[in-house]
């Protein structure tokens, strides 16, 4: 051990009733004129000192460890040697001349003191500076060259008892508001008269870096080192009037804190003598859980870290149940655990009948992919939306799917979600945290390979303040970033290709391009009649018989009663609607049955108006005779196809043309087109000119409460046009779909399937269309097209040869 790195306080000494030590800077101590008025030899000891800096009249202890330091000072000690003392820039144990600061200060030994530990304490009085050349020896301690480099402070300006005043002051300030300060310290800088002396004494006892200090002793004008030694001071005592703040601040915290820790301690000794600590133990537990996971190398290590996280937090802090539900979280989600596969293609194909009449495309999608999987073992799960009206069974599919391919079922509702929280969860850093709804679904069913429905995603919202939950789905959906999916309360990458995710929705319109890019997009049309008839005798009657409690024996639905119901008390793509009319028969069958009522088993058609009561569907809507200027369209919604009336008249006026109905503005668009491609084309139909400027037009759509928009009704409004203008009837049986142009060409419109089940509910038999729609009716199951008549037209002018008397 060498010199002492810190250097020892005076208190310390002075507090010690066994250490001799002379006061600091006293009237008897203070140096003279002749104490500074020394022969020094050209060649002096020199005593490198670490971690501290010696200044000129300082009185300061020091502790010598290393050998040639004690060998200096007994020599200086015993011969009445000037030492040189220089401060080490680094502390290595052999120091060179490069090693030390060029200023520094001559000293002699006041006093030596024997340690118990062997090293040597010494005290040191400081006299001059000198600018230190070189080492010249080293053996048996160091030696060596130095000039003279007075210092210039002693040399006081007239101010200088004001500026030592305000030096003093501010020092007792900063030892008054410093905790822990003796009494008997207090009193040294009282006893200094000098304003040197008082200066170099503040200056060795400030808390600040050892070049500082250096560049403090270097400075050879008393004002300058006088300003610099008061602006540390100042920062000093600003530095520890924030600390005291914040003390008082907390103590009444920290009591509390102390008061919690005695109590928790005792209890955590009652809970030992009772059997044991319950954090030990939960953490136990936790580890032998982990011990049945089947996760890699990386997520065991992010486990232990963990684990460790949470022993060294105490129970009764929040941060424990936080970090406790964590760990829970992690061994709750099924790494790499998954169900195992029904490979046999012919029993998932009888799964998917059972449950499902008809959707061909959905049953040949998913026993595609159980065969390649069959024969390849591995494959990312597809990734398939299904689009379609209300009621056809997209959702319910889903769980069918899970059935055919023994797999868990999870489903989760995006309708209306608008945070994106909900998709990726919150970061733990937020106060009640929680992980995303895809991973907490995965975390109940125990399976990384479920069957995940994604229901009505074309409600989910898009952008707001919370996130765009829409963007967020992007990562789920896209088989090159699922592998690897990223929930911000888990923090870890989660492999998501195994799932195998079934969207639904009602319309692509609303979904975000580059969502739907990543999903395979299945259509499913309405039903017809005979596929409803099916539905409900395979599947929504005997459910509903069991779902209240009735017997087969007590009540039967014949086809005739069945197509009724279809007919008359449904207007529906789906059969959602049908199925709540046939579970209100059997109803009113059960309260037959309750109150022991005679009836007889088979529903017939008089019972069904006092059971459900007027007809409330009229699909019989179509016209059912011809007139002039009323044209039957067709038009898709999202519940499905439906018809659509287009009447026009003429009445004498100024030219005018008024749409009524509740138009939308692209409707309203078409029905301008038509009129002047009309016009301007009216000698083809023999229509005097004249008639356009002394007729006005008027064009109204049936119920008026109900938004209609599209360009799809361009030719209805067009044919509606020219047979009021020709007085020419239109055929009834006829309905038609198509935009124009114009130049009056006819443009393919989307719904095809769902308009033809609309026309074929209302018992139209011809259909006029886009030449370029041809090819959305070959791909059309012939089922669909059963005594239907297509008409497909190129040019607007082509169309009157079909409809027109």
């Amino acid at each position: 051990m060498d010199l002492d790195k810190k250097r020892i306080n005076l208190q310390n000494l002075l507090a010690s009733s066994d250490t001799e030590i002379l006061p600091i800077l006293s009237n008897s101590s203070q140096l003279t004129e002749d104490d500074l008025d020394i022969k020094i030899p050209d060649e002096i000891p020199i005593l490198p000192l670490r971690g501290n800096v010696f200044f000129p009249t300082i009185l300061m202890p020091v502790t010598a460890g290393r050998s040639k330091s004690i060998s200096l000072i007994k020599d200086a000690y015993r011969n009445k040697l000037i030492v040189g003392i220089v401060s080490q820039k680094t502390d290595i144990e052999e120091p060179k001349t490069e090693d030390v600061f060029t200023v520094g200060t001559f000293a002699r030994v006041v006093e030596t003191f024997t340690m118990p530990d062997d090293s040597l304490m010494v005290i040191l009085q400081g006299l001059d500076r000198f600018s230190f050349l070189s080492f010249t020896n080293n053996e048996p301690y160091w030696k060596g060259t130095y000039e003279k480099n007075p210092d210039s402070c002693r040399k006081l300006p007239r101010n200088a008892n004001i500026l030592a005043s305000t030096l003093k002051d501010m020092y007792m300030n900063l030892l008054k508001i410093t905790p822990n300060i003796p009494p008997n310290l207090l009193l040294a800088p009282k006893n200094i008269k000098s304003p040197y002396y008082l200066l170099n004494y503040v200056a060795s006892q400030l808390n600040i870096s050892l070049k500082d200090k250096q560049k403090l002793l270097e400075i050879n004008d008393f004002t300058k080192r006088m300003n610099k030694v008061l602006g540390y001071l100042s920062k000093e005592i600003q530095e520890q009037e924030v600390k005291l703040q914040i003390q008082q601040k907390v103590s009444t915290d920290i009591d509390k804190q102390q008061r919690e820790y005695f109590l928790n301690q005792q209890l955590k000794t009652i809970q030992e003598e009772l059997g044991g600590n319950p954090s030990e133990q939960t953490i136990k537990e936790l580890k032998e859980k982990s011990k049945k996971k089947h996760w890699n190398d990386n997520i065991q290590e992010i486990f232990d870290k963990e684990i460790k996280k949470l022993s060294n937090i105490h129970s009764s802090s929040p941060d424990y149940s936080v970090e406790l539900n964590y760990i829970n979280f992690i061994l709750d989600l099924p790494w790499n655990e998954t169900s195992e596969d029904n490979y046999d293609i012919a029993k998932a194909r009888k799964a998917l009948d059972e449950d499902h009449y008809g959707l061909e495309k959905v049953k040949e999608r998913i026993i595609e992919y159980l065969s390649v999987l069959k024969v390849k073992k591995n494959m990312s799960s597809p990734i398939i939306c299904l689009v379609g009206p209300p009621g056809v069974g997209k959702t319910s599919l889903g769980k069918s799917i899970a059935r055919a391919m023994n797999r868990e079922y999870i489903r989760i509702a995006l309708g209306g979600v608008n945070d994106e929280s909900e998709i990726r969860g919150h970061r733990r850093t937020y106060i009640g945290a929680m992980p995303g709804r895809i991973l907490k679904s995965l975390s109940k069913v125990k399976s990384s390979n479920p069957v995940f429905v994604l229901d009505e995603i074309d409600k989910i919202m898009g952008m707001s303040v919370n996130g765009d939950p829409a963007a967020a789905m992007l990562e789920v959906l896209d088989p090159e970033q699922n592998t690897a999916f990223h929930d911000n309360y888990l923090d870890i990458d989660y492999d998501l290709s195994n799932v195998m995710f079934v969207a639904t929705a009602n319309s692509l319109s609303s979904i975000h391009p580059a969502l739907i890019d990543r999903m395979e997009i299945i259509d499913i049309s309405g039903y017809i009649e005979q596929e409803k008839l099916m539905i409900a005798k395979n599947h929504l009657i005997p459910n509903n018989i069991k779902n209240n409690g009735i017997k087969r024996s007590q009540i039967s639905f014949s086809d005739k009663v069945i197509s009724n119901i279809i007919n008359n008390y449904t207007r529906e793509s789906g059969v959602r609607q049908l199925d709540k009319v046939i579970a209100k028969i059997v109803r009113h069958r059960v309260v037959e049955i309750a109150e022991e009522k005679t009836y007889k088993k088979a529903i017939n058609e008089n019972e069904l108006q006092p059971i459900l009561g007027l007809p409330t569907a009229y699909h019989d809507l179509r016209l059912e005779e011809d007139y002039v200027g009323v044209v039957t369209g067709l038009a898709w919604t999202e519940v499905g196809g439906e018809i659509l009336f287009v009447e026009s008249s003429t009445c004498k006026g100024k030219g005018d043309i008024h749409l009524t109905g509740n138009l939308g503005d692209v409707m309203k668009e078409s029905a301008a087109l038509a009129y002047e491609y009309l016009k301007s084309n009216s000698d083809k139909w023999n229509i005097d000119n004249k008639i356009f400027n002394e007729y006005d037009l008027n064009v109204h759509c049936p119920e008026g409460a109900t938004p209609k928009d599209g360009p799809s009704a361009g030719i209805t409004m067009f044919t509606a046009m020219l047979s009021a203008f020709t007085n020419r009837k239109v055929k009834h049986n006829f309905a038609m779909t198509g935009e124009i142009t114009l130049r009056g060409k006819v443009l393919p419109v989307g719904g095809i399937k769902e308009k033809i089940l609309a026309a074929k509910r209302s018992k139209i038999t011809d259909i006029v269309l886009s030449e370029q729609n041809k090819r959305d009716i070959e791909d059309i199951n012939q089922i669909y097209l059963e005594g239907m008549n297509f008409h497909y037209v190129d040019h607007v002018s082509e169309v009157p040869q079909y409809v027109l008397k």
